[in-house]
């Protein structure tokens, strides 16, 4: 087997396509299915069998799939290792970031960091937790700072606490009660999008309860908005209590507090197991695991 027909065969698997396949390698597809047919020739085993205009791996040809997910990742790591060594860089950091963290940890870690590393060089994805998780899988990044998930996956380092919890401007009609949980359903929200975790969750909560699920009238997919929409409107969020005790909102902001809606959970760093990691990774991920609580705090 050669480097570049397990690419061509992995290339096959992500899209389901010989002719998407082909169109994305620049190759033709007559030379994908050659590949394809060293391929199976030598395992003595079909890999593929079509369905409809799809192509999909039989049984073998899933657990080639497995294999070779590996056997790419290692050759690619190798080379990036290799790389750095031979060019005596400090390396390169693939970072996936949540967007809680962007905002109270990212810029403190980064600018020690770089105090420590100036050869350090980083290219920084902010996105959904799910989203990263699966840019991790797929050695698209190093490391992402996101609440933490067990899996065998992952190697996981919780580095701060958080809470998530209902949120109104200090001038909503709630703010100046003793509100119930049934109360809240009485207004309008803005909320993150549907596919959120902490959306996911809220809504749960609400439906253990016996309540309908809270009602958005905006939907963002930037968290940065939210704090600033919510001094300005009437209407209720759920969000970091990091946000009530960071200026410029920790003085139009209050806590509408709810131990039903209180969302506890860890953030930290993920990291591919047994994946590489470069020595500017190392570097970060000491920094975080040493100072990461004091640097979320503003310390």
């Amino acid at each position: 087997m050669n480097e570049r027909d397990l690419r061509y065969f992995s290339a096959i698997v992500r899209y389901s396509s010989m002719r998407r396949a082909a169109e994305r390698l620049h190759i033709s597809q007559p030379a994908l299915t050659k590949c394809i047919g060293r391929l199976e020739e030598q395992l003595h085993a079909r890999l593929f069998e079509r369905k409809g205009r799809q192509v999909v791996l039989t049984p073998i040809g899933e657990v080639m799939a497995r294999r070779c997910k590996l056997i790419l990742q290692h050759i690619d790591e190798a080379k990036r290792e290799i790389g750095e060594y031979a060019e005596g860089v400090q390396g390169h950091i693939r970072l996936g970031v949540a967007a809680t963290l962007t905002e109270f940890l990212l810029p403190n870690a980064l600018s020690e960091l770089l105090e420590q590393a100036p050869g350090v060089t980083l290219s920084l994805t902010v996105g959904m937790s799910d989203v990263l998780r699966e840019g991790l899988l797929r050695d698209e990044l190093d490391i992402v700072l996101s609440p933490v998930v067990a899996g065998e996956d992952f190697d996981c380092i919780p580095i701060v606490e958080d809470e998530v919890v209902v949120v109104a401007s200090r001038d909503h009609p709630l703010a100046r009660s003793v509100p119930t949980l049934e109360q809240l359903n009485d207004y309008q929200w803005i909320l993150p999008s549907g596919n959120m975790a902490t959306r996911r969750w809220l809504e749960q909560t609400f439906a253990d309860h016996g309540l309908p699920s809270p009602r958005a009238q905006i939907e963002v997919s930037s968290l940065a908005l939210m704090p600033r929409l919510i001094a300005s409107t009437h209407l209720l969020s759920f969000l970091s209590r990091r946000n009530l005790h960071s200026p410029p909102f920790s003085d139009s902001l209050v806590e509408l507090s709810f131990r039903e809606t209180t969302l506890h959970r860890h953030f930290g760093i993920m990291t591919r197991h047994d994946g590489y990691l470069s020595p500017a990774c190392l570097s970060l991920v000491t920094l975080l695991k040493d100072r990461g609580k004091q640097l979320y705090r503003g310390d």
